[in-house]
Formats: structure tokens, sequence, C-alpha cells
């Protein structure tokens, strides 16, 4: 079994780098159209839709269109689990004008004020890997950039902070799966559906 990982397409705050966390932010035009085209991407060959598998997103609206416009909102289950790192005071600020009242701070080290801890991304993430893991079939989720990662540290069995060395464009694919009977990853931040023509 593998877990697809699907990042929703672009917003405004997404383009402008500010934080997004439980702020509802929807979908801009060109966010609509990556969709499309990661959707498009996932039912052509070697996926082809990925029948048989189990499909859940992130209830806030970008994720959930992503995966409309994508073609999998009739298979998907919403699930809080999947939400976004809870920013707190940073929410809707950018690193830069983080950095500014706090010179060197680093969110996979220092976490945030007012919100949710590393710890806490962490068991949530660990509970989407469980899940994944619980059966013998396929199971994607669209969600957002900063839980992604920290899913993808917890597959490979590595501390939430890990989730630092990866990154995660809008609209990216991502497959974790096994190698050698290991976690591993297959593909990642993958977004060449996203590319002209493709």
């Amino acid at each position: 079994m593998r877990l697809f990982l699907v990042r929703h397409g672009r917003t405004a705050w997404s383009v402008s780098g500010q934080h997004t966390g439980r702020t509802d932010v929807p979908l801009l035009d060109e966010g609509r159209a990556d969709a499309k085209a990661l959707g498009a991407r996932l039912h052509r060959a070697p996926w082809s839709g990925l029948r048989g598998a189990e499909v859940r997103t992130s209830p806030l609206a970008r994720a959930a269109e992503t995966c409309e416009l994508a073609g999998f909102g009739d298979r998907a289950a919403r699930w809080d689990a999947l939400m976004e790192f809870d920013y707190g005071a940073y929410e809707g600020r950018t690193p830069a004008q983080i950095a500014e009242a706090r010179p060197g701070w680093f969110i996979w080290r220092d976490g945030v004020p007012d919100g949710e801890s590393l710890a806490q991304v962490a068991d949530r993430a660990g509970l989407v890997v469980e899940w994944a893991r619980s059966k013998e079939r396929d199971a994607v989720v669209f969600a957002h950039g900063h839980i992604l990662r920290a899913i993808g540290a917890r597959w490979l069995g590595e501390p939430v902070a890990f989730a630092a060395r990866v990154r995660l464009a809008p609209a990216s694919l991502s497959v974790l799966g096994w190698a050698y009977g290991a976690p591993a990853i297959e593909v990642w931040n993958d977004t060449a559906h996203l590319e002209q023509g493709a």
C-alpha cells in the first residue's frame, strides 16, 4: 500500500508566504487550474484514478476544493487530523515578519506562541500514518504544506523536525511507500503536471 499526499492549490497567502493555518483562505483561479491539472494526472496511467484507494481531505476550503476539482470529492471523507498547523499568534504573518520580532526563529525547532505544539502536530501526523497503514489499500490525502511534511517525517519514523528538510509546493504530489520492507519516499514534491502541456 502507498500513501499519496496532495497539497492544495495556490492561495493569495501561499503566494505571499503568509502562514496559513486555520484561516479559511480560498484558492486563487490559478490554484483551481492547478488542482484540475493534478486531477487529470492522477486519472491517467499509471494511477488511473486510484480506484480502490481510500480518500480523506482536510475540511478547510482550500484543500477540500482541491480534492473536489481533482475529481476525488465524491470519495473523500473530511478529517480534522489533516488540518494545517495551528500557527497561533503567527497566523497570517510571513517568516520575515516573525524574524523581525524574534530573530533566528525556526518553526520546526521553536514552535509558535498560542498555537499548536510540535508534539501535537507530530501526534496528528502519526494518526494519519497509522490510518494509512491500517488496511491493504492505497490512501490519498488532500491537505496543507506543514502537516503533509510532518506526515512524511512520521512515515519514515523520523521526528517531526525532519519536516524542515523537505519542502512542498502548492498542488504538488508526493507518494510514500516501501523499499526493502522499510518505509520510503517514492515521489516527493512532484509538480510535473503544472508544466505547460503536461
